[in-house]
């Protein structure tokens, strides 16, 4: 009897740990952190290291996905999936994010049936403000033109 309650102790335990795990994942998932290139002429490089390869040069407003932080060092993802290494130091917690329709509507309010204010082409960077409406996100242009776009049409928000 003993060792049958101590068996099914062990799998409530494994049980327990497992769906811990999964929390953990899912939420981790949720909670991505985006975050912006700082500076024109930023060098991604495959290591954290100067000596590292350099991979490729972003601008100012690049939005990218925050994967690891090593020692003044961020592991990013961009909008197609590469992945870099960036110095903390090019790196602004002021958001943009890019367009990945190939032509996407902004609106006057979070709702589609809102009036179209203007639209926008596909891989152009706009400035993140809120994403609190389901579905939408509220965006801002450098001209300061500011309207909601759908959450499906863009990319780190």
């Amino acid at each position: 009897m003993l060792t049958k309650y101590r068996n099914l102790n062990l799998i409530f335990r494994i049980f327990a740990l497992t769906l811990l795990f999964l929390y953990t994942s899912i939420s981790a998932a949720d909670e991505a952190e985006f975050l912006s290139i700082s500076t024109n002429s930023t060098i991604m490089y495959d290591a954290p290291s100067l000596k590292a390869e350099k991979l490729f040069i972003v601008n100012a407003y690049f939005p990218v996905q925050v994967l690891v932080k090593v020692e003044g060092w961020t592991k990013v993802k961009d909008s197609s999936d590469t992945i870099a290494w960036v110095e903390n130091k090019f790196l602004t917690e002021r958001r943009y994010i890019i367009v990945t329709a190939p032509l996407a509507n902004i609106h006057q309010a979070a709702d589609i049936h809102s009036p179209i204010l203007f639209q926008i082409q596909k891989d152009v960077v706009i400035e993140w403000l809120d994403s609190n409406t389901a579905d939408w996100v509220q965006v801002r242009l450098q001209n300061g033109q500011m309207g909601y776009i759908r959450s499906n049409q863009v990319w780190g928000a």
